[in-house]
């Protein structure tokens, strides 16, 4: 997994300052400007809204005794396209947006529960239970 953060890290940032150039070239500085920092607000917009009607979901859910736990792995998409939507570059605010966006948000939620039960099964991820 190390391996891989690393090579993230350094791939992702290349390839949206590739993207920037391109598209300060095709549309000019200005335009460019403008479309991070709209893509910026409107991502901050949409992640307050969703999250916000996950928390009053959870909220109804916990009141009728029931366990919110898909909506869990709902937070946690919208926590994640929050932050990565903070970081300027459109393949970044893409990724962001279809972990903000209930419909795609989907694929984001099955991913992440297919690591946290691979990581239960191999003893990577312990739960710890309170009494």
């Amino acid at each position: 997994m190390g391996k891989w953060l690393v090579l993230l890290l350094i791939i992702v940032p290349a390839l949206e300052i590739a993207v920037l150039v391109l598209s300060g070239n095709v549309l000019g500085i200005w335009p460019t400007l403008l479309l991070i920092i709209l893509t910026g607000v409107l991502g901050a917009w949409l992640a307050r809204k969703e999250g916000i009607q996950v928390i009053r979901t959870a909220q109804l859910k916990m009141q009728n005794g029931e366990v919110p736990s898909g909506l869990i792995l709902d937070g946690i998409c919208i926590l994640a396209g929050g932050i990565v939507l903070l970081t300027p570059g459109f393949i970044t605010d893409t990724l962001g947006f279809l972990l903000l966006i209930p419909y795609t948000r989907s694929s984001g939620k099955a991913l992440l529960s297919r690591l946290f039960s691979h990581y239960l099964s191999t003893g990577r991820f312990i739960f710890i239970r309170r009494r």
